[in-house]
């Protein structure tokens, strides 16, 4: 059965930084299905031809390796029909032109909304009413990007509108996180070796943190950051991904239903807060300068930086905290997830300095820029008495595998053209999700809240987040990684 994917905001960045450059990739490595077509549409008037000229100068960009020789092979395979999303006779040209592609014959059709989120409801709507969403002629899915709605109630919203012209094994709502290798290297850490899963548990674990740092400021992002903040940019998708893989149980089976349970049983686990709670359970942060960034509100009390403490009631996390934390304008870009171990049940070496009662065994996953795994651990420092010193076992990918590692969107794609959607999030994980940043973002906007400590751009955020973290006898790791 041949392929046809149908990108909606066409002329858009996405398309031209990410869909388009994954699609060539996958194509010249072989692995994108033979006969796949690929058909954008936008109100950008164009021609095939045109398009085909403006995806070369933007893939010469930014596909990692780009060929000339093999982009014409990949251009025949790209088609554009103009168009705007509100008029439905652009929308039934869209229909004629898709079948006369396919010949008229089966396909597989992904429809793939790149556009702003206002459009996802007038697209879904026209899909529905011109029955392009019925698989009589092959399978048909949606491909929706976050956000995935702005609160539970938005979120339960766009549900309704997909759920009323696809069925919820049509949609498939992207995080391009979870295409990355390091994170599905994570499962395979787990669940794959017998070394760890005996110590992955409340008894051995005494803390877990994860960290998505990122060093360059808002800029252009003003405007909408400013309305979102880091709660809802990067708590409600990206970091309670990671929460999830991170503490999920082995599911029954790799498949996509049974990896998704897992995932919401971890959601459902976590422990609900009353607005009280929440104001204890985190810390924010506002870098300085952050209200003279262009479309920024001078009076903002929008947190750019934020971390959270989350209790996972379950029987294997029962009393282990999971600290999370992300922001804008840190001392580097990082993602990272710390598993820190317990401390021995009885210091033996006397002699050691008393600083190793802060730093216990930790295993350190490096999600970005410098993908890898470190063991910390403690060893003797040659010489006489037992000095100790802390030392680390080192994987790393770029050592490990020679080539470049596959983009994110890379697998998402692959995975959403042959129907495999263990990697993309589910509607309750969605809405589940909501529920537990919800009251983060009620308390943090209200008005009873003290004022938002800020942070000069460059350190790990605010002083008052150290501080929270000694106050409950912890630190953060605070290590930018070393690009081999």
């Amino acid at each position: 059965m041949s392929h046809t994917i149908v990108i909606f905001g066409a002329s858009g960045d996405l398309t031209s930084r990410k869909l388009v450059p994954a699609l060539y990739s996958l194509a010249r490595s072989g692995d994108l299905p033979a006969g796949t077509r690929i058909v954008g549409f936008s109100r950008t008037v164009l021609t095939d031809d045109a398009w085909r000229e403006t995806l070369l100068e933007s893939t010469r960009r930014h596909a990692e390796g780009f060929d000339a020789a093999s982009w014409p092979a990949f251009a025949a395979s790209i088609h554009y029909q103009p168009g705007d999303i509100a008029n439905r006779d652009d929308l039934v040209r869209l229909k004629q032109r898709l079948e006369e592609l396919e010949l008229g014959g089966d396909a597989t059709r992904v429809y793939y909304l790149a556009t702003a989120p206002q459009f996802y409801e007038p697209v879904v709507a026209a899909l529905g009413s011109l029955g392009m969403a019925v698989e009589t002629r092959g399978p048909r899915r949606i491909v929706v990007e976050k956000p995935f709605g702005t609160d539970l109630a938005t979120a339960r919203q766009l549900n309704t509108q997909l759920h009323a012209v696809f069925a919820e094994s049509q949609v498939y709502r992207i995080d391009h996180y979870l295409g990355k290798e390091s994170v599905q290297n994570i499962l395979a850490l787990r669940f794959a070796n017998t070394i760890f899963e005996p110590v992955w548990n409340r008894r051995y674990v005494d803390h877990v943190q994860i960290t998505v740092a990122e060093e360059v400021p808002v800029g252009r992002r003003g405007g909408y950051y400013d309305s979102a903040g880091v709660l809802r940019d990067m708590f409600q998708n990206h970091l309670l991904q990671l929460l999830m893989v991170t503490a999920m149980e082995a599911p029954v089976r790799f498949q996509a239903n049974a990896v998704r349970n897992e995932k919401v049983k971890v959601l459902e686990a976590i422990r609900s807060l009353d607005l009280a709670e929440v104001a204890a359970a985190g810390v924010r942060g506002q870098y300085q300068g952050y209200l003279t960034e262009p479309g920024v509100d001078p009076a903002s009390r929008t947190p750019t930086f934020g971390a959270l403490r989350l209790e996972v009631d379950n029987w294997r996390w029962q009393g282990v905290p999971f600290y999370l934390r992300s922001g804008k304008s840190m001392s580097c870009r990082t993602t990272q997830i710390v598993i820190g171990f317990r401390q021995p049940p009885l210091e033996l070496f006397t002699t050691a300095p008393r600083r190793l009662a802060r730093e216990a065994n930790r295993l350190v996953i490096q999600i970005q820029p410098a993908e890898g795994i470190q063991l910390h651990f403690h060893t003797k420092v040659p010489g006489e008495g037992m000095q100790l010193r802390l030392t680390d076992l080192e994987f790393s990918y770029s050592r490990e595998f020679s080539g470049r590692l596959p983009e994110a969107y890379e697998p998402l794609l692959l995975d959403v053209l042959t129907g495999d959607a263990s990697l993309f999030a589910r509607s309750d994980e969605v809405e589940k999700s909501w529920e537990i940043i919800d009251p983060f973002v009620r308390a943090w906007s209200s008005v009873d809240m003290p004022p938002i400590d800020s942070y000069q751009p460059g350190d790990w955020g605010p002083q008052a987040s150290a501080d929270w973290m000694a106050a409950q006898g912890r630190t953060w790791f605070d290590m930018c990684p070393v690009l081999t």
